[in-house]
C-alpha cells in the first residue's frame, strides 16, 4: 500500500479531539484536591490515593485497551474507554466515605485508558507514513496539552457556582460526548506485510527478550512520577507554599489575586507551553536520535525540579517553574512511542506502547500516593519533590544503552 504523504488528515484530527477532551477532564483533579478535603475533613493522603489509583488503573488498563483495538476494533475499545469514564465520573460524584471515592477511581481510570494515549496513539501511529509519524504523534500529544490548559481553569470557574459533585457530572457528560466523534476515526493502516503476519504473542516475546525493551519500560516511570506529583498537587503546593500576590503586581492586574489561582494558572501554563515544547519534540524526533533526545529532557527535568525547591518560592518562580516544566512535560510521549513503533513495528503498537505505558502509570500512583502521604507525615511537599528529582535522573541514564536499531535490521545484520 502506498504512504501517503499528508501530514493533516481526518484520522489525526479525530484523535486530537479525543485527546483533548479526555485531558482536559483529567488534568484538572487536582483542583478538587482541597474541595473535597475541607467538605469531609479527610486527610490529604485520602484524595491522593484516589488519583493515585486512578493513574494505577490508567496503566494497567492502557496494554488491555491497546489489545482490544487490535483485535475487536479500535472505535469499539474508545467507545467503551469512554462509557467507563463518564460512569466513574458520575458514580464519583456520589461518593460520601474514601473507600467509594477510592473505588470508583478504578473505573475512572480504566476510562481514561480506552480514551487516552496508549489507543489514540497506535491509532494515529498506525495511519501515518514513516516521513510523518514522529510528528503525527507529537501533534496529538500537544492537543493533550490544549485541554490541560482549559481543564483546570474550566474547574475552578465551574466551582464557582457549582459544587465539585456537580462539576465532576458536568465533566462526565464531556466526556460521553466523545461518543459523537468516533465513528470519524477511520483510515488506512499501514503497517507492512510481514508485520500484519505474525502474531501479538510473538511479537511480545520477542520485545520481552530485548533489553532495550525493558530500558524503555523503566526510563518511562520517571515522567510518571513527576506528571502524576505535578498534576494532583502542584495546586495544593503553590496555594500554600508560595509567597503572596502582591496588590499591583502583573498577575493582580489580570484577575490572578491569591494563590489558588495561580495554582489552577500553573497548570495551564505548563500545558501551554508543552504544546511548543511537544511540536518541537517531534519535530527533533524525524531528524534526530530519540534515545538521547530522551535523555537530555531528563535531564532538563531534573535541573529545573531541584532549582525551583532550592530557590524561594515565589509567583514569579511559580511561573517560569511552570513554563520550564511545561516545555519538557508530555515531550516524552512521542520520542518513547515513536522509538516503541521504530524498534518493535507498527502492528501491535498500541499494546506494546500501553505495556511502556504501564511503568508510566506506575510512577504516576507512587508520585500522586506519595504526595499526599509524605504531606500528611511532614506538613510539606519537600520529600516527595526531592524523590522526583532523583527519579529524573534516573531516566535520564538508562536511555542511553537503548538500541535504536529495528529488532527486523538487527536479524538480518547477524544473518549476514
Amino acid at each position: 500500500m502506498p504512504r501517503s504523504a499528508s501530514l493533516i488528515s481526518p484520522i489525526l484530527i479525530v484523535g486530537c479531539i479525543i485527546i483533548m477532551v479526555s485531558f482536559a477532564v483529567r488534568a484538572s483533579f487536582g483542583m478538587f484536591q482541597i474541595p473535597v478535603a475541607a467538605e469531609f475533613g479527610w486527610p490529604r493522603a485520602e484524595f491522593s490515593l484516589a488519583i493515585a489509583i486512578q493513574n494505577l488503573a490508567w496503566g494497567i488498563g492502557q496494554p488491555i485497551f491497546g489489545a482490544i483495538a487490535e483485535k475487536i476494533g479500535d472505535r469499539k475499545a474508545i467507545i467503551t474507554g469512554a462509557i467507563i469514564y463518564a460512569g466513574g465520573m458520575v458514580l464519583t460524584a456520589w461518593s460520601t466515605t474514601p473507600t467509594e471515592l477510592q473505588l470508583y477511581a478504578w473505573l475512572v481510570g480504566f476510562g481514561i485508558a480506552g480514551t487516552g494515549f496508549g489507543v489514540v496513539l497506535g491509532v494515529v501511529g498506525r495511519a501515518s507514513s514513516d516521513e510523518n509519524r514522529s510528528m503525527s504523534l507529537a501533534i496529538v500529544t500537544a492537543a493533550g496539552s490544549i485541554g490541560q490548559v482549559v481543564g483546570a481553569p474550566t474547574a475552578e470557574w465551574l466551582m464557582t457556582f457549582l459544587s465539585w459533585q456537580e462539576t465532576f457530572v458536568v465533566f462526565a457528560f464531556v466526556i460521553l460526548a466523545l461518543v459523537m466523534v468516533v465513528p470519524l476515526l477511520r483510515g488506512p493502516k499501514l503497517a507492512n506485510k510481514a508485520e500484519l503476519e505474525e502474531s501479538m504473542g510473538r511479537v511480545l516475546v520477542k520485545a520481552f527478550r530485548d533489553p532495550s525493551y525493558t530500558l524503555i519500560f523503566l526510563g518511562f516511570f520517571s515522567c510518571g512520577y513527576q506528571l502524576g506529583f505535578i498534576t494532583a498537587h502542584f495546586p495544593a503546593f503553590v496555594t500554600e507554599m508560595c509567597g503572596p500576590i502582591e496588590p499591583g503586581s502583573a498577575l493582580y492586574s489580570i484577575g490572578v489575586t491569591t494563590t489558588s489561582a495561580l495554582g489552577a494558572m500553573s497548570i495551564a501554563l505548563i500545558g501551554l507551553a508543552n504544546i511548543a515544547g511537544t511540536l518541537t519534540a517531534g519535530w527533533a524526533g524525524k531528524y534526530y536520535s530519540k534515545k538521547y533526545l530522551l535523555a537530555g529532557i531528563y535531564v532538563a527535568r531534573t535541573v529545573v525540579a531541584a532549582a525551583f525547591i532550592l530557590l524561594p518560592i515565589t509567583p514569579l518562580s511559580v511561573i517560569l517553574f511552570s513554563i520550564a516544566m511545561g516545555s519538557l512535560w508530555l515531550a516524552t510521549v512521542p520520542l518513547t512511542s515513536g522509538l516503541v513503533a521504530h524498534i518493535y513495528g507498527l502492528r501491535y503498537m498500541g499494546t506494546l506502547y500501553g505495556i511502556v505505558f504501564l511503568s508510566h502509570q506506575i510512577g504516576g500512583f507512587l508520585g500522586v500516593w506519595l504526595g499526599g502521604r509524605m504531606y500528611d507525615v511532614f506538613g510539606d511537599y519537600t520529600m516527595v519533590w526531592w524523590i522526583g528529582v532523583g527519579v529524573g535522573a534516573f531516566s535520564a541514564l538508562v536511555h542511553l544503552p537503548i538500541r535504536e536499531v529495528p529488532l527486523g535490521q538487527r536479524a538480518a545484520t547477524v544473518r549476514a
